[in-house]
């Protein structure tokens, strides 16, 4: 098929595809491929693991209790334990029915052109039975709560925005004042993180961010492993937006959940609110079809 042709017939699917959001099918699926397990263990090294230049962190007080065991041992904030397996699915945007709340993470805004995520690879996040602390199956509801979105290596990784702020105490802890603060840090290694939309020190309420494959700024980190050695009665604090860290290769992982429950990251009308598919999407699609 000539140029011209080819040309035409990816401006007239971009169409289709721009006027047919709730169309699911447009998007291209995965294959079905062999259960893998992984548990990412990344070396700190090359262009992607540098400090973020002039970047400096604070850490409040943190709503009781602490978390009851420690941090890295708690399959709720260190993704590590559960682990997570290759699955197929559509690499795009999906449409879910129901209600959604105006408030919840905006994905896009993991990186500073606020881009729609290219989707590159799905998984699916082990349950975890907390009789035996173990590892138990894959969730399957949804049938996708991990996802890689498409990096360049380096680039900053940023604080999603959900329109609330946890606030801080003031100085005599008698109220609350607005200092901009959207996230706390509940765990961090060199190449993870999980932030929590809420002051609390666990999963229970309100959205819950886990990242992975990314390059956590070394200052970060050292706020987070001190204030975790002395008794997490502060954590370090995040405001939208911001900067916390680098992508360590060409795609980053990311979980997200609402009181505790895993929920799908291509959602469109919770995370990529108002989005339509990325460029990268309508191209993959109109060359599958040409």
């Amino acid at each position: 098929m000539g140029l011209v042709r080819r040309l035409a017939l990816a401006s007239f699917l971009t169409t289709i595809l721009l006027t047919s959001i709730g169309h699911s099918g447009l998007a291209q699926e995965v294959p079905s491929l062999p259960a893998r397990m992984f548990f990412p263990q990344i070396a700190s090294s090359g262009a992607g693991c540098q400090p973020l230049p002039g970047a400096s962190y604070a850490a409040i007080s943190v709503l009781p209790p602490p978390t009851d065991r420690p941090a890295e041992q708690h399959a709720d904030l260190n993704l590590a334990l559960r682990g997570y397996e290759r699955t197929s699915g559509v690499l795009g945007l999906v449409d879910y029915g129901g209600q959604f709340d105006p408030g919840s993470p905006q994905l896009a805004g993991l990186f500073a052109d606020n881009r729609t995520g290219v989707f590159v690879r799905l998984h699916r996040v082990f349950d975890w039975n907390w009789a035996c602390n173990c590892r138990g199956n894959p969730l399957t509801t949804p049938p996708v709560t991990l996802a890689e979105l498409a990096t360049a290596p380096g680039e900053t990784i940023h604080v999603p925005d959900s329109g609330y702020s946890i606030g801080n105490r003031s100085a005599a802890g008698e109220k609350y004042v607005d200092s901009g603060y959207e996230v706390l840090v509940l765990y961090a290694t060199e190449d993870r993180l999980t932030l929590k939309y809420t002051r609390n020190d666990n999963v229970v309420h309100g959205f819950t961010l886990h990242l992975e494959n990314i390059c956590v700024d070394p200052a970060l980190l050292s706020l987070y492993n001190y204030w975790n050695s002395v008794g997490r009665s502060h954590l370090p604090a995040l405001r939208a937006g911001q900067a916390f860290g680098r992508a360590r290769g060409d795609t980053i992982g990311v979980a997200i959940r609402d009181n505790g429950t895993f929920l799908d990251p291509r959602s469109r009308k919770d995370w990529w609110q108002g989005r339509l598919a990325s460029v990268a999407q309508i191209d993959q699609f109109a060359l599958h079809c040409v």
